[in-house]
């Protein structure tokens, strides 16, 4: 049986290289146009052809959104971006709409297609007729349940991959359909514009009663009726790859970069264990809780179980118990000191929590006795934004490890 595959965001090139370090065996990224993710910073052209050539160097896959549902001006230009990104080398597109489909596979016949979420794959019958259309790799809808999983799995021939969302964020309207945001503020959602206008509080008003709009409170019926909580499916890993799941698919190209360190940190080691311990492995309590350390909402197992209290009903905000402090940018061996630069302020006497894809590392503290400049001056608080320090310890941490810190609670 093939290992699965661990499929990270990437909305830019700094998120790229991060979710690579921490673990991740593939990334997904959207180009300048065609994907559902306008507002990331996404590539362009020539820095996506550096991203394909990174990604391969470490011996990992790229994959290339193009999920926009499309309108006949959508396809100016999509012929030549098929062919630019064969050329390139990317690994997979992702296509949602049957029309763009088509004109992939007449223009760039070799290039891996794969059938995004937005397609809405809930059954064996609608996954084989897409295998039929020489798609490679479909990703369910979120709305399927883990039995029927395992039932399309079994209806499609082996070569067909299947990859299901396991952590993030996750949309009210299904598979991601909804017209809100092109209703209320004239920005598409199924072009990459979405507002997130489920999250936003809401009032009601009572026609007979002057028009006085009254905000909807929190009573035993709830509130936020729109906005769902986020996916984390952490501990059923065994379970989805037991039913057939290849590819183990995080959200987030519009996250931080500490976001992805965290997430694909935490399900690196998790399947790490499934293959080493089998499908009852045990995480530990601190690989559980590394998923609070990162913004989410309450989290949710979505429909894989049936679940029923997939909404968050008291607010619409993520929470984060923990700061992004600072990035390391390297080890200097010659003055035994860690090179870093500072996001968030923090000073001598700190103690700051590390985040590495080294296991030595795990769960391990990094306490500021002393710091530095790049004149060798001495820094007391670390106040300047992206400041580059010297920080004197003997852990060697690697490039792109973090350094974080419990908020302190007011």
């Amino acid at each position: 049986m093939n290992r699965v595959e661990l499929l990270a965001p990437a909305g830019d090139m700094e998120k790229l290289k991060t979710a690579l370090h921490f673990g991740a065996d593939a990334v997904y990224v959207g180009g300048s146009k065609f994907s559902l993710r306008a507002n990331a910073k996404n590539f362009e052209e020539a820095e996506l052809a550096q991203a394909v050539e990174y990604t391969h160097r470490l011996g990992k896959k790229i994959y290339v959104a193009a999920n926009v549902f499309a309108n006949n001006a959508d396809f100016d230009g999509l012929k030549e971006y098929f062919i630019s990104l064969r050329e390139i080398g990317v690994d997979a597109v992702i296509i949602s709409d049957p029309g763009v489909l088509a004109l992939c596979r007449e223009v760039a016949p070799d290039l891996e297609i794969h059938l995004s979420t937005q397609a809405n794959t809930t059954n064996k019958y609608s996954a084989k007729f897409w295998a039929e259309q020489g798609v490679k790799r479909i990703v369910l809808a979120r709305e399927t349940p883990m039995k029927d999983i395992r039932e399309i799995r079994e209806f499609l021939p082996q070569n067909i991959e299947i990859e299901a969302f396991v952590h993030g964020a996750m949309c009210i309207a299904y598979s991601g359909r909804c017209l809100l945001s092109n209703a209320l503020t004239g920005r598409a959602s199924n072009k990459g514009d979405c507002v997130q206008a489920c999250r936003w509080e809401y009032s009601i008003v009572e026609t007979n009663r002057g028009g006085q709009p009254l905000t909807i409170g929190q009573e035993e019926r709830g509130t936020y009726l729109l906005n769902s909580k986020d996916l984390n499916m952490i501990e059923h890993i065994g379970e989805l790859a037991e039913a057939g799941v290849y590819s183990f698919k995080i959200e987030g190209r519009m996250k931080s970069p500490y976001y992805v360190a965290s997430v694909v940190n935490a399900y690196r080691q998790a399947i790490d264990l499934y293959y080493k311990d089998g499908k009852d492995a045990k995480l530990p309590a601190s690989l559980i809780d590394e998923l609070f350390k990162n913004s989410h909402r309450d989290y949710t197992t979505g429909f894989y179980f049936g679940e029923k209290d997939s909404v968050c009903l008291e607010t619409s905000q993520p929470k984060c118990d923990y700061e992004f402090i600072a990035q390391v940018k390297g080890y200097d061996e010659e003055k035994r000191m860690l090179v870093v630069e500072m996001r968030n302020r923090f000073a001598v006497g700190d103690d700051l929590e590390i985040l590495s894809a080294d296991s030595e590392y795990a769960n391990d503290v990094l306490h500021i006795e002393k710091m530095y400049d790049f004149e060798m001056q001495p820094v007391e608080d670390a106040k300047l934004v992206q400041q580059l320090l010297y920080i004197p310890t003997d852990k060697k941490l690697k490039e792109r490890d973090i350094l974080r810190k419990k908020k302190e609670i007011k």
